[in-house]
This record gives C-alpha cells, sequence and structure tokens, in this order.
C-alpha cells in the first residue's frame, strides 16, 4: 500500500497477555475506508457479533482513520467499536483530539482486544512496541488522575492516554472513555468504557512516534488545504468563539432544543444563561484544537462548585450544556460546568447521564420516585444540588444511581410499565439533544440510526436550516422543517456521507465549513493515490452504513426497532418553534427503506448487498 502502514493493526489477547501484528488488506481499506468501516468488517468477519459485550471473548475495536494524523483538516479521530452492553447492538465512539494521532504515529492503524486480564492493567505504546503494564495502584482512580500518575511513570512530555474511571471500572452501562486528561475529549456513547472496565484494562498510552502515513501526493494536499482551510475557518467562526455550546440560544429559537425531558417549547432566559457565551464570559480561561484542526472549538473553563471548585477544565459542549441545562430545568451556569467535570473525571458519557437524571425528576414529579427512594434527595427540576449528587452516584453505583447508571431502558424497565412514558430512547441509546418534531428529516437519522438515537449520523438538520446547504449534495435547496417531502432521501444521503467521516477520521464539522464529497475523496486521492471520486466515496459510506445494519439485524433488529418513543412521535410541543409538529414517520420510513433496497421489513435485501459487495448471510 502506498499510503498506510502495511495496515498493521494490534490483535491483543488480555488473558494470555499477549500481543501479535496483523494486516488489513488494501481492498478493504479501499471498500471500507479506516476507522470505524473496517472494524465494522473485521467484526463482521470474526463471527463474534453474538458475543455477550462484556464477555472476555468480546472484542474491542479501537480503529484511527484513514486520514488520522495525516496534514488534512481535522484528521484527528479514532473509534471505539464493537458491540453496545447498554444497547446489544453495533456501537462505536468516536473522539478527537490528540491521542488518535499519537496512537497512528506509533505505526499502528489500530488495535483490536480481547479477553480480561486477571489483575488491572494499562497498555503502552511506542514505535511499533506495546507493553502490558501493571494498574492496580490506578485502578479507582478518576480519569485525571490516571492521566497524571501514568505521565509520571513514562515521564513524556508527548504521552497520550485513553482512560476509564470510575464508572468503567464499575461497568456502568453509560461509561465512555476520556482523552488527553483535562482537556477530556470523549468517547462517550454506547457504553465502550464498561467493556474496557470489563477486561481490566485501565487506560491505553501512546508515546507520540515518527511513523504517521505520509501522503503520495503532498503537493496537491497542501493545495488542497489552502483552498479548503481559508473557508472552513470563516464559516466555523462562532465554534471558534464560543464553542458548541454557542449554539444553545440558536437551537432554542428554531424549537430544537430539548426542555424538561422533551416536554417543554421554548426557555428563551434561559437558554441565553447557559449558552457557550455565558461560558466563556463567565468561566471561560481558553481555548484548545485538537490535532490538525482550524476549528478550535475546544474550550477551557474554571470549575466554580464542588470538591474541585477552582480547577481548570474542559468546557461543556453543546450536547451538555444543553443536556444539564434546558433538559433539567436548570439555568445555573455552574452546575452545568461542574456536571460536566464530574463525568469527565468518572468517565460517564455526558449526554445519557443527563438524560436517565431528567428521567428520573419526571419519575419523582409524577410520584413514581419518592424522596426516599433518592436517599433525601429532592429531585425537582433545576436542583443543581441534586443533580450533581446523581452524576456521582451514577459513577459509582450507589443509592439509586445503581439503578440509573443500567440507562433510560432499563431504569425504565425497573420502575414498571408507567416509568415508560417517559424514557426518551431508541434502541436502547438516549437521544441526543435535537429534538425530530424541530427538523423531522432527524425522525429519520434517530430511527434508523444503527448505533440507536444518534444526530452525528446523519446530521440533517444542519442541510434543513442550511448551515451546510442541501444542494451541496445535489438535493433540493429547501425543506419544510416540519414536513415529510423529500426528507427519506435527505436522510440516505447524508448518512451515507456521515459514513465516511468516522471511517476517514475527519470531523463531521467540517460541513458546516461547506466540504463536500469531491472536496473529500480529492483528499483521499492526495494522500493514497487511489483514483476515488465523490460518487465512489458516497458509495463506501452506504456500503458502511448497510454493513453495520447487517450487523444489526443479525442481532435481531428490524423494522419495529426504528421507530421513535411516543414523547417524540405524538406528544406535541405545542409553544416554540416546533409548536403543532410531529414527524410522519411511517410515510418517510417506507420511501426511505425503498431508496436503501430494503425490504419493507427493514431487512437489507440480496440484491443490494450484491450491488454493494457485502456478504448475503
Amino acid at each position: 500500500m502506498t499510503f498506510s502502514l502495511r495496515g498493521k493493526v494490534l490483535d491483543i489477547d488480555l488473558t494470555a497477555g499477549k500481543a501479535r501484528e496483523i494486516t488489513i488488506p488494501e481492498a478493504d481499506y479501499r471498500a471500507f475506508l479506516g476507522g470505524s468501516g473496517v472494524a465494522a468488517k473485521w467484526f463482521y468477519d470474526t463471527g463474534k457479533m453474538q458475543c455477550s459485550p462484556l464477555a472476555p471473548e468480546a472484542p474491542l475495536f479501537v480503529m484511527t482513520g484513514l486520514l488520522t494524523g495525516v496534514n488534512v483538516p481535522t484528521a484527528c479521530k479514532a473509534s471505539f467499536c464493537g458491540r453496545s452492553p447498554a444497547t446489544g447492538i453495533w456501537s462505536e465512539s468516536t473522539v478527537g483530539g490528540r491521542w488518535p494521532s499519537a496512537l497512528r504515529s506509533c505505526g499502528f492503524d489500530g488495535m483490536i482486544i480481547s479477553g480480561c486480564s486477571a489483575e488491572p492493567v494499562y497498555l503502552y505504546l511506542c514505535e511499533d512496541k506495546v507493553e502490558l503494564r501493571e494498574a492496580g495502584y490506578l485502578w479507582g482512580k478518576d480519569v485525571y488522575a490516571t492521566q497524571e500518575a501514568i505521565g509520571e511513570e513514562v515521564e513524556d512530555e508527548n504521552l497520550r492516554v485513553a482512560a476509564i474511571g470510575p464508572a468503567g471500572e464499575r461497568q456502568v452501562l453509560i461509561a465512555g472513555i476520556i482523552i488527553d486528561g483535562h482537556d477530556a475529549r470523549a468517547a462517550g456513547r454506547g457504553g465502550m468504557g464498561a467493556v474496557m472496565g470489563s477486561k481490566r484494562l485501565k487506560a491505553i498510552a501512546v508515546s507520540k512516534g515518527k511513523k504517521t502515513p505520509k501522503p503520495y501526493d503532498p503537493d496537491a494536499l497542501a493545495r488542497a488545504r489552502r483552498e479548503a482551510v481559508p473557508r472552513i475557518r470563516e464559516k466555523t467562526r462562532g465554534l471558534t468563539d464560543y464553542g458548541t455550546a454557542g449554539g444553545v440560544p440558536v437551537v432554542e429559537k428554531l424549537g430544537d432544543l430539548p426542555i424538561r425531558n422533551w416536554t417543554g417549547g421554548s426557555w428563551t432566559e434561559g437558554a441565553a444563561r447557559t449558552s457557550g457565551q455565558a461560558i466563556m464570559e463567565n468561566v471561560g480561561v481558553g481555548h484548545y484544537a485538537c490535532y490538525r484542526c482550524p476549528i478550535r472549538c475546544g474550550k477551557e473553563v474554571q470549575v466554580t462548585k464542588g470538591p474541585y471548585a477552582g480547577t481548570e477544565a474542559h468546557g461543556p459542549e453543546y450536547e451538555t450544556a444543553a443536556g444539564f441545562g434546558a433538559h433539567l430545568l436548570n439555568d445555573d451556569l455552574h452546575t452545568i460546568v461542574s456536571a460536566n467535570d464530574l463525568c469527565n473525571r468518572l468517565g460517564l458519557d455526558t449526554m445519557s447521564t443527563a438524560s436517565v437524571i431528567a428521567f428520573a425528576m419526571e419519575l419523582y414529579e409524577h410520584g413514581l420516585i419518592r424522596a426516599e427512594d433518592a436517599g433525601g434527595l429532592e429531585l425537582n427540576w433545576g436542583n443543581g444540588e441534586a443533580i450533581l449528587v446523581l452524576v456521582e452516584q451514577i459513577g459509582n453505583r450507589e443509592g439509586i444511581g445503581e439503578i440509573l447508571s443500567q440507562g433510560v431502558r432499563r431504569a425504565a424497565a425497573h420502575f414498571g410499565p408507567p416509568a415508560a412514558e417517559f424514557a426518551v430512547e431508541t434502541k436502547g441509546l438516549e437521544y441526543a439533544f435535537h429534538d425530530p418534531r424541530a427538523f423531522t428529516s432527524m425522525a429519520l437519522v434517530y430511527a434508523t440510526g444503527n448505533r440507536g438515537a444518534c444526530h452525528l449520523e446523519g446530521l440533517t438538520y444542519f442541510s434543513e436550516n442550511r448551515a451546510f446547504p442541501p444542494e451541496l449534495m445535489g438535493l433540493e435547496p429547501e425543506y419544510d422543517p416540519h414536513g415529510f417531502q423529500g426528507k427519506p432521501l435527505l436522510a440516505k444521503t447524508m448518512q451515507d456521507y456521515m459514513g465516511t467521516f468516522n471511517a476517514l477520521g475527519l470531523c463531521k464539522f467540517l460541513i458546516r465549513g461547506h466540504v463536500t464529497p469531491g472536496e473529500v475523496s480529492d483528499w483521499v486521492k492526495a494522500c493514497t493515490g487511489w483514483a476515488m471520486d465523490a460518487p465512489e466515496l458516497l458509495t463506501a459510506g452506504e456500503r458502511i452504513f448497510n454493513l453495520k445494519r447487517l450487523i444489526n439485524t443479525g442481532l435481531g433488529i428490524s423494522r419495529k426497532d426504528d421507530m421513535l418513543p411516543p414523547r417524540l412521535l405524538v406528544h406535541d410541543r405545542v409553544e416554540g418553534a416546533a409548536g403543532g409538529s410531529l414527524p410522519h414517520l411511517g410515510k418517510m420510513l417506507w420511501e426511505y427503506y425503498r431508496l436503501r433496497g430494503w425490504s419493507p421489513e427493514g431487512i437489507p435485501t440480496a440484491e443490494r448487498l450484491e450491488q454493494l459487495g457485502l456478504p448475503n448471510r
């Protein structure tokens, strides 16, 4: 292979304490690009899809993208993939920062981790070298303390660490994997931190090497960067200034913000008080960027409440600000910042954590949870003290946190049938904080998402609100945000395009910079020498999406699961910009299946699988 480091991947058996190198064929890269695409291919081929997600034999795939670490805008991502312990189906949790590029620079495109160590360990990688090191002294430490302790042991200023906290150790099903310490980029969704914890793998530490792939045509790549970067910076200025949370007021105005567990319609003043603008004005202390990123959306803040008051930490992203803000009717900025910091230390997905707390607060409102059930906590909307206590209890599986730590679906089953009315999830994954009643194309994205209620698999609201004009994808320029016409084609097209990003190792905020498939295919060509054009790139995205669907249908997923919860399907928000809007999911889903070449039951047909070069079994 001209570009890749021979497709070299580490196959690590923690039970035996051994590692070996395997090589991924170039044909697999050409068909599935890298990252989560190649991980899905190898997961399907291993035949281990039926393994219980927390069983020793269940594989955890950690794969960098095809372009990760190369001088391509935002080429900084790695994906943690496998079967989710939270949902029981395909999961990929993708993270940026600087750890993925450090992994690639050591000469490895990724690793496949199986088995279970007899004692806690961490992996240490450096320039073609891999060591399993004793980590008993790290067990029980939070993510930041783990990073610092490994740093003291390794003594390398270029060291990067991906670690779990107490939540992952205790196999909390909404536990994530946190990288880069206080900068705290998170592979949060799907409970992959619990998978690491089940294997007694505390961390993966990487010393930066010198083996990042060199582009096939560096001059062509340099020209492409010079053309793209100024436009990306111009179009994403708001992200640079205020981070993703800067969008909270705009999202509220569009009726897209989740309010009071998806029941409220407007929250204008609260949105202003919990926005990225307010964060930077009141607690912001700096900015930072992921590797090779011209956007620089990362924000540094000072924690002002709780036992860590005075420390600097990663600033809340949009999903965290919305989740611990509007979703809980909490307009106290300091509680949001503290909750975010606690989640990062404990190793929790902020989105699922905020969702399960909102669920608990609504149960409390309706008398299905009493104060005595929550250790005396009054779970009133906006109660900042209760929010922070619940975060700690969830991360440590203590008190009512033992129940909530399993996610909304399992918690609803525990509290009985009436609780299901307040559980907002699809396929077991709690919703991202963009309302499908505001932009109805998102109803399809959530219903058919391969990892569950994931906005990142489609991001069609960016097209509906013209942050990424749909005509750049050859689609109609305007859509009725509350209608259903044209939405199936929009959803499919954007899912196919977004499916290439995790595989390539690119940040999806590139579409805010109006980066098109033609432009991305030019980057791939300059890096690999492949004559890949935009249609072939999108076909690769479609192939990847269908393979993940094939994995899920093997695990029992079909039309019956491509559904929204009642809260989002039949409950009107009444007020706000999305008042009166309900998604016509049934009408859209039939046309979507037709475009996909799936059966009316949502199963990929043999004909479409053959067209995409996928197995039919």
